[in-house]
C-alpha cells in the first residue's frame, strides 16, 4: 500500500516578493517564508493545509483556477478587493458572462476571478 503524509499544492509565480505582499497583505492570507528552501513561501490555507509557492524564472501564468477563496458574500468580497486594487477578470464568452463587476450570477455560486501579480488566476467564491 502506497503510505504517505500531508499532500499539498504548489504554484509558481515570477516573483515571490510581490507574491508574498500580494497573498499576505492584499488578500490577508499568512505566508511563511520556508527557510531550508531559499526562496520558497508557503500559504497557509487553514492549520493544516498549505501551498508551495515558488519562484520560477520562465512562469506561465496559469490558465485556469488556481485557488478558489470561499467568502460570505461575494459582492462585499469584489467591493473589497477592488478598494484594495485589485482588478476582476471580466468574461464576456457566448455561454459564460460576468456582470461589469466580474461576479458571475447564471448558475450555481456567485464567483469572481482575479489574478496575483504573475498572472496566476484566483477567485472568491461564496459559501454560505
Amino acid at each position: 500500500m502506497f503510505k504517505h503524509g500531508q499532500p499539498f499544492s504548489g504554484f509558481s509565480v515570477t516573483d515571490t516578493t510581490k507574491a508574498k505582499q500580494f497573498y499576505g497583505e492584499v488578500l490577508g492570507l499568512k505566508v511563511t517564508e520556508v527557510p531550508e528552501m531559499q526562496g520558497i513561501l508557503q500559504l497557509h490555507l487553514s492549520d493544516s493545509t498549505h501551498v508551495l509557492i515558488y519562484p520560477k524564472p520562465n512562469h506561465t501564468p496559469a490558465t485556469f483556477t488556481i485557488l478558489n477563496i470561499p467568502v460570505n458574500d461575494v459582492k462585499i468580497a469584489v467591493e473589497d478587493l477592488t478598494k484594495a486594487g485589485i482588478k476582476f477578470i471580466i468574461y464576456d464568452e457566448p455561454n459564460f458572462k460576468t456582470d461589469d463587476k466580474g461576479i458571475f450570477r447564471d448558475g450555481g455560486p456567485l464567483i469572481a476571478w482575479f489574478a496575483d501579480p504573475s498572472g496566476n488566476i484566483i477567485s472568491v467564491i461564496e459559501q454560505k
